[in-house]
């Protein structure tokens, strides 16, 4: 390999562990502002009822969806409706955002 490219991989890595760590930051702090540790644990793996699902590490695809479906009344089943006025005060990128950070936990 060139010196040039291995500079050019080098650059691209390091960009992307800075946005991926800026996206993990804002996810943190969404998820602490948003109050989600409130019910979900701190951690995402503690819920204050055994009833309310451990969300660390599910995968983000999965968070995206099922926090879009709560948001728009698709899923309306379990503690959903808990969830649901919470969800109106989440936009689209927020989503996006708190999926990724709860799938990395």
């Amino acid at each position: 390999m060139s010196k040039n490219l291995v500079k050019k991989l080098s650059i691209a890595a390091g960009l992307m562990l800075v946005m991926s760590s800026s996206v993990y930051a804002d996810g943190a702090a969404l998820y602490t502002s948003k109050g989600c540790g409130a019910c979900h644990g701190a951690d995402a793996k503690s819920p204050i009822m055994p009833t309310y699902p451990k969300i660390a590490g599910q995968s983000k695809e999965y968070l995206t969806q099922q926090m879009a479906d709560i948001k728009s009344g698709a899923r309306s089943n379990g503690q959903s409706m808990t969830m649901k006025g919470i969800m109106a005060g989440v936009s689209d990128d927020e989503v996006a955002e708190l999926a990724v950070y709860i799938s990395g936990l």
